[in-house]
């Protein structure tokens, strides 16, 4: 029996199907296209090898979708995906929006790879899920959505679009790694290779600060937000990923108590989670938020407070929203701060204070 569209998504149907029709009418011409970065660094393929990698399929959550051509539209409506893109020196024509607030939602740690080539378009998620329209209007020839939750319903507006690529199905929504998520937008614009090297090299920077840092192997460790209480971010969560990466442990019970998701809101009689041996708290005041956490008895008894172990990271600076990223191109950004406030807050001595990051 075929599935029967809501009315709000049968009317984007129709509205979407309307601007395709157009903008096949029209001259094809664009300002901006899926293009070099204008970084002027070796992408690793030439362009005849990135022809030669195409048609690619590419499973994920959904189905598997077939790129036949090197793309040269890309729409993100995942939130992270723009920094693979970059990184690998190629710039989409849109992006959607997380926070931050930055031009074509592109962060600080990116710009470099930006160059000079146009600011992508900046499409909004309000809750109802992707723009379609917007996004038909763009007429892109591939829609990314690696580090997203988008539904079936979803999936199948954007597939009428363009080719797409959803969230893989080993991973939880919003859970894929780093690491997969490079790659996969590698395979999707000819550049494998490429996506392997970049994932090489930060793997290897990675393993420099864990040498670097004995102490940070087998030591327990929490990403966490005090939102809706307290929100934990459970081991699928590309933030906790770090924290593994790194050495530390999550706590033993973390996934059984917040479920199969990326992320839960705990009771205060389960806030002995978060007596790690280190806590690191995003935030959207360092100061004010500091003082409301420790006004709960409950939690300032905690020895990770009362030893000074909490990594307190104010959201809304750019190390703050490095730390949701969690890309390729922003992970370099955020170890030069996090690491050495991880290295502060585990070192064994109660008087050694969390230095504020440089």
């Amino acid at each position: 029996m075929a599935r029967v569209l809501p009315l709000r998504l049968a009317g984007a149907l129709a509205s979407i199907a309307l601007l395709i029709s157009a903008a096949g009418c029209g001259s094809g011409s664009s300002t901006t296209s899926a293009e070099p970065a204008g970084t002027g660094q070796a992408t690793g393929q030439s362009t005849q090898g990135a022809a030669s990698a195409f048609p690619v399929t590419i499973a994920h959550k959904y189905a598997s979708t077939t790129i036949k051509a090197a793309p040269k539209r890309i729409v993100t409506v995942g939130l992270t995906d723009q920094d693979a893109l970059l990184a690998l020196g190629v710039v989409p024509v849109a992006t959607t929006e997380w926070f931050g607030g930055y031009p074509g939602a592109v962060g600080p740690w990116a710009k470099e790879e930006l160059g000079s080539a146009a600011v992508p378009e900046v499409l909004k998620d309000t809750g109802g899920g992707p723009q379609f329209e917007k996004i038909a209007a763009l007429r892109p020839d591939l829609i990314l959505g690696l580090y997203s939750g988008l539904t079936q319903e979803q999936y199948d507006t954007l597939s009428k679009i363009a080719p797409t690529v959803a969230q893989p199905k080993e991973y939880s929504d919003f859970g894929i790694p780093w690491q997969e998520l490079t790659r996969k937008a590698g395979q999707a614009v000819g550049k494998a290779e490429e996506a392997d090297r970049l994932v090489a090299e930060l793997d290897a920077r990675i393993a420099a600060d864990v040498a670097a840092h004995p102490e940070f192997k087998g030591a327990s460790g929490l990403m966490a937000t005090p939102y809706e209480g307290y929100f934990v971010f459970g081991s699928e969560d590309p933030r906790s990923r770090l924290l593994t990466s790194l050495g530390f442990a999550l706590p033993a019970d973390l996934d059984n108590v917040i479920g199969d998701k990326f992320g839960a809101s705990i009771s205060r009689e389960r806030l002995d989670l978060l007596d790690t041996d280190v806590i690191v708290w995003s935030v959207a005041n360092a100061e004010t938020e500091r003082a409301k956490l420790h006004a709960d008895k409950v939690y300032a008894d905690l020895g990770v407070v009362k030893e000074g172990r909490e990594v307190i990271i104010a959201e809304g600076t750019a190390y703050g929203n490095a730390v949701s990223f969690v890309s390729v191109l922003s992970l370099p950004y955020l170890l030069d701060r996090l690491v050495p406030q991880l290295a502060d807050a585990v070192d064994g001595d109660p008087a050694t204070e969390v230095k504020p990051a440089q």
